[in-house]
């Protein structure tokens, strides 16, 4: 893509306005929180106290509406720490240019370094440097910089206390990711009776497992609904995908086939039902037509082979569904906690959450992880750091005044990757134009006091929690109103932040664009690293699933379980990666976006055929099978010889595990499920080889040493 084609994607992606689902009594809570701290000091007649504990309230309110499944308490509290201590570190050195610009630059860099943990951690660290660059420009004392940190940890608390009191829709997040979980399982099943193979995107159920990771203490108060439903989900998945599958479920065509879709078509009604009585805290309300199709039949179409136990299973799995819905569950209290990346190892009925101080050493790993040169995390910390300051120090020699105001816009736009980057610069420079065109209007021709400039800054601040998902442009146009109207309590003419505001808005986020240009970290060039890591992933999950095939009585569910997390994992890390580099304006370099298209697809056909396998799995008292030892012996070193060449660019040879699956097939007589999915393995091999042939564009590089993250021997 070129740079005037990337440009006119991104401007276009920043300014578009969505519609969205407004919760105007969220809105409402947060702007009271606000009104509540600002309506305080100005009642001790303090306004430059009233613009500190604004601030506060307001960023703590901004996070608590960011999709977490952390406890909206304990995110206000967090970033109203956070904030006090940035504030407060601001204003000791405010007074030295020198020291302040130094303090500027770490601190910028570290909040960029926090994008490692999540993005709600980098947002939080991006919130800490634009109100301490706001807040510092206030007059004050050192005595007074410590009453102005505490009044923002106030302001936090404000917030975390209002959502204690009134709590509005209590675990309605995780609701809304189980509910989205099943109903995506809904619509897979009606699309399975028209396309036998059709795709499943496995983010809602990767959503639903995040939102069910609990604490030992929020495990006592978790509704019952909440239990139960999301385990049923993820083994419904592989089952509905063995029934549609021509090859090991139900044929083609025939009377067998118009029964296999008559009983997809049930189970999506049933997951609907399911995923709405969990979404609104109501009983299961089934039809009746979906519940005579899941009846057996006494005469008529019948199922046999491996599509009849997969039309038992998928019945017996809806109706545990259908009664952990309706029913209380008894949970069982965990006993001990396994960290798992951010959420830990499935006990018993419960994913263990660690702890907010259990979190440290978590977040230090990721950010280690982060510190290397090629990270897109620590480039962009560099990044940060180095536009706050030249932006700074621009703002300061200018005669505006001010100067703050374009090191915010740089820091408030600037994110990791070039698309959201772009479209973020775009959309809050047309944005603040709009607010502080209105804003400085209502200033000029109204003159209000103190008293109703608060007022109009809750208004604004209302406006923008609720439209914060409409878009990145009207957010920007409610937050320069509520800037303005906010300094406006503490006597800020109105001459000084429109012109001047407009000028540095835009000079920040030329600067943040600027930036990208001059110092990337494009996806583009790791597209194959990522193939690589799906493709290593995939194949463990597929050794785990034919392990068990092989010795079945030294089966371990836990293994297969947590390589199909991670093959989910790297699929997520792909998809992103491509979303990313589809918006960059750099030439392919090995892998066109035709080639990394067909290469996914087959990627996704592995995963899906190793799905369906595991939902055969053989028990413990089942015969081994050679041919699925023999098939796992060959595909683990070619794996780690085809890792290797994805990495290089180098060709893809399968030849030698198709000459395995043949020798297997003829001695099987072609019985057996693991058999028929094995052979659609080595097909999607073949794809992946040929997708990557077409894309093997640039010089080969010499092949040596050996291939990062390699398969792991048998256990």
């Amino acid at each position: 893509m070129t740079w005037s084609s990337a440009l006119k994607q991104t401007a276009r992606s920043g300014l578009t306005i969505e519609r969205a689902k407004l919760t105007p009594v969220i809105a409402v809570r947060g702007a009271a929180g606000v009104a509540l701290v600002i309506g305080v000091c100005l009642w001790r007649g303090n306004p430059a106290l009233a613009v500190s504990s604004a601030f506060g309230a307001f960023a703590s309110g901004l996070v608590t509406f960011q999709r977490s499944m952390r406890p909206r308490p304990v995110l206000a509290l967090a970033v109203a720490g956070a904030l006090a201590v940035s504030t407060f570190l601001g204003y000791l050195v405010a007074a030295h240019l020198p020291a302040f610009v130094l303090l500027l630059a770490g601190w910028t860099a570290l909040a960029g370094m926090a994008w490692a943990v999540g993005p709600v951690s980098g947002l939080a660290g991006t919130l800490t440097v634009a109100i301490m660059l706001v807040t510092v420009t206030l007059p004050t004392s050192v005595l007074e910089a410590l009453q102005h940190a505490a009044l923002i940890f106030c302001g936090g608390l404000v917030q975390a206390a209002l959502i204690l009191v009134f709590p509005v829709r209590p675990w309605g997040v995780q609701r809304d990711a189980l509910a989205d979980a099943l109903a995506a399982e809904a619509d897979y099943a009606r699309r399975l009776r028209h396309d036998p193979v059709a795709p499943f995107d496995p983010a809602p159920l990767m959503d639903a497992r995040l939102a069910s990771a609990v604490t030992p203490r929020q495990a006592r108060r978790r509704p019952v609904q909440l239990h139960g439903p999301r385990g049923l989900a993820e083994r419904v998945r592989p089952v509905l995908a063995s029934l549609a599958d021509p090859v090991v479920g139900a044929p083609a065509e025939g009377p067998e086939r118009d029964r296999a879709r008559d009983l997809l078509q049930a189970a999506g009604t049933v997951l609907d039902a399911v995923a709405h009585a969990v979404r609104h805290d109501s009983p299961v309300r089934l039809p009746p037509e979906a519940m005579a199709t899941l009846e057996v039949p006494a005469s008529g179409p019948m199922l046999h082979g491996a599509a009849r136990r997969s039309a038992y299973r998928l019945i017996s799995l809806l109706a545990d569904a259908v009664e952990l819905t309706d029913e209380p569950v008894q949970a069982t209290r965990p006993t001990t906690e396994a960290e798992r990346g951010l959420v830990g190892r499935e006990e018993g009925s419960h994913l263990l959450r660690p702890s907010v101080p259990r979190l440290v050493p978590v977040a230090l790993r990721a950010l280690h992880r982060e510190t290397r040169w090629s990270s897109p995390v620590f480039r962009h910390a560099l990044r940060v750091g180095t536009v706050a300051v030249c932006g700074y120090l621009l703002g300061t020699a200018l005669p505006f005044g001010h100067g703050y105001w374009a090191p915010l816009t740089s820091v408030m736009v600037m994110r990791p990757d070039f698309g959201q980057t772009y479209a973020r610069g775009v959309a809050r420079f047309i944005g603040t134009l709009v607010g502080v065109t209105v804003s400085g209007g209502l200033l000029a021709l109204a003159h209000p006091g103190p008293n109703v400039c608060a007022g109009l800054a809750v208004v604004f601040v209302f406006l923008m929690y609720l439209l914060m998902r409409t878009g990145v442009s009207v957010t920007s146009a409610c937050v320069a109103g509520y800037v303005i109207f906010l300094l406006g309590i503490a006597g800020e003419g109105w001459t000084q932040t429109v012109e001047e505001r407009v000028v540095l808005t835009l000079l920040g986020g030329l600067l943040a664009m600027l930036s990208y240009a001059l110092f990337p970290a494009w996806e583009t060039p790791r597209l194959r690293d990522r193939l690589a890591e799906w493709l290593m992933t995939n194949g463990r999950y597929a050794l785990a699933v034919l392990d068990r095939y092989a010795r079945p009585a030294e089966g371990r569910p836990r293994q297969v379980r947590e390589a199909l997390l991670d093959a989910r994992a790297a699929r997520a890390a792909w998809e992103e990666s491509v979303a990313r580099a589809e918006k960059e304006p750099v030439r392919h370099r090995g892998l066109s976006r035709t080639a990394a298209t067909a290469a996914g697809a087959a990627l996704a056909t592995m995963g899906r055929v190793t799905m369906i396998m595991e939902a055969h799995l053989p028990g413990k008292d089942a015969e081994p099978s050679p041919g699925a030892a023999a098939f796992a012996a060959e595909l683990r070193p070619s794996l780690e010889r085809a890792v290797h060449a994805v990495r290089e660019r180098d060709r893809l040879e399968w030849s030698a595990l198709r000459a395995v699956w043949e020798r297997w097939d003829a001695e099987s007589a072609g019985q057996g499920v693991a058999l028929r999915a094995a052979g659609l393995l080595v097909d999607a091999l073949d794809d992946l080889a040929a997708a990557l042939s077409r894309g093997r564009g640039g010089r080969k590089r010499a092949a040596g040493g050996e291939a990062e993250g390699t398969i792991p021997p048998a256990q």
